[in-house]
C-alpha cells in the first residue's frame, strides 16, 4: 500500500515487520524515529495491529500509520485504525506525537488525511476518544472535523459521519 503525503507529513502504512519492531521498541533498517519514539501508545497500537494481523490477515488500508515529517523523514508519531469498518461502516481511530512534534498542527493534518482516505473508501463514521483532560486532543478531532458525541467521568466521544461516502475530501475546516 502506498504512503498517504499531506503538505508537511507522510502517512507510511506499517507493515507486519516494522510494527514487530516497533512493538520491540527497536527501529527497524531505515527507521529515523524522533527521541521519544515509539511511546506506549505506539507500542499498543502495534500491539493490537499484530494480533488483528495474526487472528485475521493484514487488516491495510485499516492498520496502522507512521506519521513522518516530510522536511526530515522522521518518525514523530503515530495513528491509524483500531480495526476494519465494522458492519455498519463504521472505524475507530487514535493517534499520538512525540511531546516535541505537538502544538504544530501535526496531528489535525495527519487525522484530517486520514478521514479523508476512510471516507473515500466507503466509511460512514470514524470514532475516537480523549481522556477528559487533553484539551489538546480534543482539539485535533474538533480541528479535523469530529463533533463531540457524548463522555462519561473519564473519556469524551468524538465522530464524524457522512451519508454520501463518494466523496474525496472529508470536511476542512
Amino acid at each position: 500500500m502506498d504512503d498517504l503525503v499531506t503538505a508537511r507529513l507522510v502517512l507510511h502504512p506499517m507493515t507486519v515487520s516494522e510494527a514487530e519492531r516497533t512493538a520491540a521498541g527497536e527501529p527497524y533498517s531505515g527507521a529515523r524515529w524522533a527521541p521519544g519514539y515509539p511511546a506506549a501508545g505506539d507500542v499498543a497500537a502495534a500491539r493490537r495491529f499484530l494480533g488483528t494481523c495474526a487472528s485475521t490477515g493484514d487488516s491495510q488500508p485499516f492498520g496502522n500509520y507512521e506519521i513522518r515529517r516530510r522536511e526530515d523523514g522522521r518518525t514523530i508519531g503515530g495513528l491509524g485504525f483500531h480495526g476494519p469498518a465494522d458492519a455498519h461502516g463504521s472505524v475507530t481511530i487514535g493517534y499520538g506525537l512525540v511531546p516535541s512534534a505537538r502544538g504544530e498542527g501535526y496531528a489535525s493534518e495527519a487525522l484530517r488525511e486520514l478521514l479523508s482516505f476512510a471516507r473515500a473508501r466507503g466509511v460512514t463514521c470514524v470514532k475516537g476518544d480523549a481522556d477528559r483532560d487533553n484539551v489538546a486532543s480534543q482539539h485535533v478531532m474538533t480541528a479535523a472535523g469530529m463533533q463531540p458525541a457524548g463522555q462519561d467521568e473519564r473519556l469524551t466521544y468524538f465522530e464524524i459521519a457522512w451519508t454520501d461516502t463518494t466523496a474525496n475530501t472529508a470536511p476542512r475546516p
